[in-house]
């Protein structure tokens, strides 16, 4: 899996305490202290990351460390930022909601998922070495350029910050968000017994659709939505469709990012659609389900309330759809180039989809 993203525990003692608790559930703490508070919270948190950044570079002490930290922040989902504010703009209802109060939790929270999100691609990195070196030879840990003892320490590293952060802020939505997310990402990569869930195609693209089609949606916008707004945890029909269109996009990119590296799947033991079933069928299983997530969501803006947004939503997805078919087309099943190039098209098509989910209506 390139990545993933995303516990009702104890609090350990030797993790500061976080006062907001406290003060929310205080009624004589005024909006306006707390978002100072918020404030210098965060300033304290931004203020420690990179300190404990700096000790772990020179505990490592290698230009190789640099480059894997390098590579993992290329490699780790850049979508994320895109999506969590895609999902956060979900619970804004006015105008005054845009405050100091709404950018400081959604910040917290790209924060902490991002720190998680380099731990899963650095983890695949790791577990992955001799599979790269068929299909990825220029990864770093695949060319030999650093040792698996760095990238273990980098690793570690980023899943406690992440974890960390996630505890200090205090939102238990966030906190599951990145507990499931570890969780899900390491039973998929890591190579011990009972776990390395990748071998199994089913078991995998499980995996990715938990975490990239109801993770990423709801605990997100619950986040926004219960933690900062402190509103009811009500699930409206922008959140909804969120959830069941990324559903279908999750499904497409779990099958389609196997297609490029059948070969190294198939010397590996990796049970990949793509194995099982061949790369052309996969290829347009994949276009199938995505022209069936674009007509649905075609219907939910011809049912929208708001005439602007039926406008955008209707156009903008019957304009995706006609690019996406006439793409599809001229792919060349052969060529592993094409492909590649093919499925990074539809991650632009991913991105763009969180443009237009904030103005579902």
């Amino acid at each position: 899996m390139e990545s993933l993203l995303i516990g009702s525990f104890a609090k350990p003692s030797y993790l500061p305490s976080f006062p907001l608790t406290s003060e929310l559930s205080s009624p004589s703490s005024g909006l306006l202290g707390l978002k100072c508070k918020r404030w210098n919270n965060l300033e304290k948190q931004l203020a420690v990351i990179p300190k404990r950044r700096l000790l772990m570079s020179q505990h490592v002490g290698s230009d190789s460390s640099q480059k894997f930290v390098a590579f993992c922040w290329k490699g780790s989902d850049k979508y994320l930022v895109l999506s969590i504010i895609s999902v956060s703009l979900l619970a804004v209802e006015k105008v005054s909601d845009f405050s100091p109060l709404f950018f400081t939790g959604m910040f917290e929270a790209i924060a902490a998922a991002f720190l998680m999100n380099i731990y899963i691609v650095g983890l695949n990195q790791l577990s992955d070495i001799d599979i790269d070196k068929v299909n990825k030879p220029y990864l770093p840990l695949a060319s030999g350029e650093y040792s698996v003892k760095t990238g273990i320490i980098i690793v570690s590293s980023f899943v406690i910050m992440s974890f960390w952060l996630g505890w200090i802020v205090g939102s238990w939505p966030l906190f599951w968000a990145l507990f499931v997310s570890f969780v899900l990402g390491t039973a998929y990569s890591m190579n011990v017994p009972w776990l390395r869930w990748k071998r199994f195609a089913f078991v995998a693209a499980l995996c990715i659709l938990a975490v990239r089609a109801v993770i990423v949606q709801l605990a997100f916008y619950l986040h926004i939505q219960t933690f900062v707004f402190r509103r009811p945890a009500l699930l409206s029909k922008p959140v909804i469709f969120a959830t069941a269109f990324m559903t279908f996009f999750s499904v497409v990119i779990a099958l389609f990012k196997d297609i490029p590296d059948i070969v190294g799947d198939k010397i590996y033991g990796i049970e990949s659609f793509s194995v099982r079933l061949g790369q052309e069928r996969v290829f347009w299983i994949c276009i199938s389900l995505l022209q069936m997530a674009y007509i649905v969501a075609i219907f939910v803006g011809v049912t929208s309330s708001q005439l602007w947004s039926k406008y955008i939503m209707v156009g903008g997805h019957i304009l995706l759809a006609s690019i996406l078919w006439r793409r599809a087309k001229s792919v060349d099943l052969e060529s592993k180039t094409q492909i590649i190039s093919f499925y990074m098209f539809i991650w632009k098509l991913f991105y763009a989809e969180y443009f237009l989910i904030p103005l579902v209506r």
